[in-house]
């Protein structure tokens, strides 16, 4: 009979289960002997022949705050139940490096145990904010969050299990914020700023736009790949109205200046060799300087006007975006950019 309730409860039964079968406490001592149970807890007893797991002290501790009840049956309750909080939410979420001492529960009634390695809290949460995690009822990995700082106080801890859950993308940023609000008076932000507390955390966590950004940027293949995916997605529009701006006039002007320069490194001896026909060519000619400056000029616009600009940048991001390797973006980008140039 007790195996009906085992196969249930990762294995486990609470002695107060067992007596609702007619299991005395006695019995249970005599089969503890035997080897046919092992105690887990105070009050809870597990099948030695069930696959150990890291959170079986967790699970068991959880079963004995409400020992009657099979733990199927208290799932349901959610939040209206006891739910695992705190730091020890944070290491069944698999976040954080927080050393969980005792099991935290939180439940909407004032409950007190005398055991130390259980503490209890009262708390009215939001049903959104529990969720399951290894059969057991817990807050989410936002509520999580917001009751370490309320719990913890060291932000530098709390900024750990954040990192941690937004590397894994398990994060919802704007549930944080508003779960956050209401403690940011406490840590020295204005009133509700849940935005400027959250900002603090992913600084200290390393997360914030301005620290990922200098990441990305570091990283040559992750930093181009980034860019690719923005400069493939502009429109005409778009660079035109990028290129208003004073930067990338500058900018413009910088590359005009350069395409200038090789054009007529390149032109200068054909433009001399042109005219060689027709009048004897004795230094340098004023007129024909001037007139090429002039005609490479022109043509340096051309090749930056903002049209030929964003199909070479879209040929640049389509490259870019389909290689990883360095010789082959090269290889790649020098054929798109062929390409784009003869469409231009």
């Amino acid at each position: 009979m007790i195996a009906e309730i085992t196969a249930q409860q990762w294995g486990m039964v609470t002695s107060a289960q067992a007596d609702a079968l007619g299991v005395t406490r006695l019995d249970l001592s005599r089969f503890t002997k035997a080897g046919y149970l092992q105690r887990q807890a105070h009050g809870v007893y597990m099948d030695p022949g069930t696959p150990a797991s890291q959170f079986d002290d967790l699970r068991a501790a959880w079963l004995s705050t409400d020992p009657k009840r099979m733990g199927f049956e208290r799932i349901k309750d959610g939040a209206d139940g006891v739910v695992v909080a705190s730091a020890s939410a944070a290491w069944l979420h698999g976040i954080g490096d927080l050393w969980a001492d005792r099991h935290d529960f939180v439940c909407p009634i004032r409950r007190q145990s005398q055991r130390p390695e259980v503490r209890y809290r009262q708390r009215m949460l939001d049903p959104r904010d529990v969720t399951l995690v290894e059969g057991l009822p817990v807050m989410t990995v936002e509520r999580t969050i917001a009751d370490l700082v309320e719990v913890v106080g060291d932000l530098s801890l709390v900024a750990g299990a954040l990192r941690d859950a937004w590397l894994k993308g398990a994060v919802d940023l704007a549930r944080l914020r508003d779960l956050l609000s209401p403690l940011a008076a406490r840590r020295g932000f204005k009133k509700d700023d849940g935005t400027a507390l959250l900002a603090r955390l992913q600084e200290i966590a390393g997360i914030d736009l301005d620290t990922v950004a200098r990441r990305v940027a570091a990283n040559a293949p992750l930093g181009s790949r980034v860019v690719s995916d923005y400069v493939g997605s502009l429109t005409e529009a778009d660079f035109d109205s990028i290129g208003k701006t004073p930067e990338m006039q500058e900018a413009m002007r910088s590359i005009q200046d350069g395409i200038a320069a090789t054009l007529r490194a390149g032109l200068w001896e054909q433009w001399i060799a042109a005219h060689a026909t027709t009048e004897p060519v004795r230094g340098v000619n004023p007129t024909m300087n001037a007139d090429l400056l002039n005609l490479v000029a022109k043509v340096s616009e051309q090749l930056t006007g903002m049209t030929t600009m964003m199909k070479l940048s879209q040929a640049w991001a389509k490259s870019l975006g389909s290689n990883t390797a360095v010789g082959a973006d090269v290889r790649a980008a020098s054929l798109e950019v062929q390409r784009a140039l003869a469409d231009a």
